[in-house]
């Protein structure tokens, strides 16, 4: 049994995706992230870092108990675990690469640019053209790397499109004011409908669905999520 931490933002959602296409059993465990709730020694204990996601399988190596937290960490050990979605061995080397490419550029510039355009309180232009030109780079590198090409591997679906699923969903809140931000991406959007439409994208996409999450950006999820922007709350979420 996995217990799995879960907010619906998009790292844990690829995590959702690979536990709905390796059939592993796992246990809802929901982190309420504007409630500040990643935070509680807790959960801190399995996370240091104090985000999601992150599980527990109580069946890891040896039979005992591991944590596994950052989302890459978590698909590249369930897909070792269960041997699903590793592609080759061969593979190896173009796997590991396209993984920190999604897990260090991608993912990370996709992030920034939410925060710029939707959460900052002052819109910076400087550091809005700077993460959606990022994004736009990191497209076109996928937009080239897939020609001939099904998935990023090559013709076989692995945890690499896994990976990229929960931010390519979130395109249009990381591009907004594009009517279709994967438009001018036509082999990564082709890429983005194959994934969406397995049937595990769907019971992903249902995943936590009915708890009650915090919606409000109010001062109380500022401070929940940034907490380096308040001194005081940084400090008592590192008091572990």
């Amino acid at each position: 049994m996995i217990d799995f931490y879960f907010h619906p933002t998009p790292n844990p959602a690829k995590v959702a995706l690979m536990l709905e296409e390796t059939g592993l059993e796992y246990r809802l465990k929901p982190v309420d992230t504007r409630k500040g709730e990643q935070h509680d020694p807790a959960f801190r204990a399995i996370n240091p870092n104090g985000k999601v996601p992150a599980i527990v399988d109580h069946d890891g190596p040896g039979g005992k108990p591991a944590r596994v937290f950052d989302s890459s960490a978590i698909v590249l050990y369930l897909g070792d675990k269960t041997g699903a979605l590793m592609g080759r061995p061969e593979d190896r080397p173009e796997l590991l690469s396209w993984l920190f490419f999604i897990a260090s550029g991608l993912g990370p510039f996709c992030g920034q640019a939410v925060h710029f355009q939707h959460a900052a309180p002052e819109k910076i232009d400087y550091a809005i053209n700077r993460y959606r030109r990022e994004v736009e780079r990191h497209y076109r590198v996928l937009e080239e790397h897939l020609d001939g090409r099904d998935y990023v591997l090559g013709q076989s679906y692995s945890i690499l499109d896994v990976s990229l699923w929960g931010w390519l969903e979130r395109a249009p809140r990381v591009l907004p004011g594009e009517a279709d931000p994967l438009a001018a991406y036509p082999r990564l959007h082709a890429l983005y409908q194959r994934i969406d439409a397995r049937p595990a994208a769907a019971r992903a996409r249902a995943v936590g669905q009915d708890h009650d999450f915090k919606t409000d950006m109010d001062e109380q999820a500022q401070r929940a999520l940034f907490p380096s922007n308040y001194p005081e709350v940084e400090k008592n979420s590192n008091a572990v």
